[in-house]
């Protein structure tokens, strides 16, 4: 195919389009992979204590996720983040919207890569190195990229089979913990470098909230979710409930058994849970199941990315290789590959000495450019809604979003003003290019 022929979206079609359990499915799936399986690694610094993070990020996440209900409510028809801030802050803060968040996709998969990677070590332990990491990187990028070109529903089917298997390793590191947690070893991992909590704990919420990346799934993809008024909201607080319960009850397993000084140096924290307490087959079944894990959540944040460049195509912010207005909800061939050729691009731009080191730089800019997302989806809720409800959601929803940037260190903040300023200048193409779609606010509650 060229890249002006296009590969049929199955969803389209009000049978095939996606229920509310399976797109919570994928939003649990996208939140629960190298996020939790790497966080106790990045954590290892603030220790135990992370656990009041874990709480903090799970409500603020809550609360995200309601607001992206709201969106969904009032405007079904909308075409996902993009639309939701085009629509309620105007055309140029789409266009930012859709550039930023396209390259959150690609990056943060670059990221997840890392962490299949990283169990896979587990086996060959030669993957640890850059290299061998690196090509390990576009492998699995690559396979995911295929699926996706295949369809999309492909891809999400891919997602929440991998939930189920990725769900195991973390079952049993909570299992592992009620057998042999030591509230000594817990006691002792609180506060590695003897900081306050004031300053411990706002420090971790970042890494912490990159572990929530991924609560708009079900409104990012709201055209291919069957009844978006309804469905959109209930996969995304269904979906992000799951995965809090799942986070909380790991970190209080994996600091109960392992000291924080130990974590530090882990590649796969989960699989040597399960290996002090189990035995190394055990250790060897958990590494499998987390590297599935990471090729479904791959997926997902595939689906996503492409997703996203589509909506953009159509709207004008993106060439018509991603999505043309005349065929909108169609995607061409071009989207999945070139999509994939920036994700290996960025698997080799980021490599670092260790995988610890390029997880880390991927995922603070990650965190901080979507947390900015979700502050203007807030803002684009209270404007879409009179209801004193909805807009009290969306100042808290908005109050969350800003503390938790200003939390962050600068070297995570850093990169989302330079990826705006930088889409900024192509708005001058942009700008003079005719509008696609008209912009409906949608009801006022």
């Amino acid at each position: 195919m060229s890249q002006t022929e296009t590969i049929p979206l199955e969803a389209q079609h009000g049978g095939r389009k996606l229920g509310w359990g399976l797109a919570a499915l994928v939003v649990a799936g996208n939140m629960i992979g190298s996020g939790v399986y790497l966080a106790p690694v990045a954590l290892a610094s603030t220790g135990s204590s992370s656990l009041i993070g874990w709480l903090i990020c799970g409500a603020g996440a809550m609360v995200l996720a309601a607001v992206f209900a709201g969106l969904g409510r009032f405007q079904p028809d909308a075409d996902g983040l993009t639309d939701f801030t085009r629509r309620g802050l105007g055309r140029f803060v789409g266009y930012q919207t859709a550039i930023a968040y396209w390259g959150v996709c690609l990056t943060g998969n670059v990221a997840v890569a890392l962490a299949g990677t990283g169990y896979l070590a587990f086996f060959a332990p030669v993957l640890a190195e850059p290299i061998p990491a690196m090509l390990c990187n576009l492998v699995l990028i690559g396979v995911t990229t295929a699926a996706y070109a295949a369809g999309a529903r492909i891809a999400a089917r891919l997602g929440a089979v991998t939930l189920v298997i990725g769900l195991l390793p973390l079952i049993l590191a909570i299992v592992a913990g009620i057998v042999a947690f030591s509230g000594t070893t817990f006691a002792a991992s609180w506060s590695p470098q003897g900081l306050p909590l004031a300053q411990s704990v706002p420090a971790s919420l970042v890494v912490i909230f990159w572990s929530f990346l991924g609560l708009e799934s079900a409104a990012a993809l709201s055209r291919l979710v069957r009844n978006p008024a309804q469905d959109v909201g209930r996969a995304s607080v269904a979906g992000v409930g799951l995965a809090l319960v799942v986070y909380v009850a790991a970190s209080v397993a994996v600091f109960g058994v392992i000291p924080a000084g130990e974590l530090a140096s882990s590649t796969s924290p989960f699989a040597d849970l399960a290996a002090r307490v189990f035995g190394a087959s055990v250790a060897g079944f958990v590494a499998a199941c987390a590297v599935i894990k990471a090729l479904g959540t791959i997926a997902g944040w595939t689906i996503l990315g492409g997703e996203t460049a589509r909506s953009a195509g159509e709207a004008g912010y993106l060439p018509r290789w991603f999505g043309s207005a005349a065929t909108p909800g169609r995607l061409p061939l071009a989207n999945p590959l070139i999509n994939g050729a920036i994700m290996a691009g960025l698997v080799v731009m980021t490599s670092q000495p260790t995988l610890a080191g390029q997880f880390a730089l991927l995922i603070g800019a990650c965190t901080v450019l979507t947390i900015c997302l979700y502050a203007l989806c807030c803002i684009s809720l209270f404007r879409a809604s009179r209801a004193p409800g909805w807009r009290v959601l969306s100042v808290v929803g908005l109050i969350f979003s800003i503390g938790a940037v200003v939390a962050a260190a600068p070297g995570n903040i850093v990169p989302a003003i330079v990826l705006f300023a930088v889409a900024s200048v192509g708005w001058v193409w942009v700008r003079n290019a005719p509008e696609r779609r008209v912009d409906p606010i949608g009801p006022s509650v």
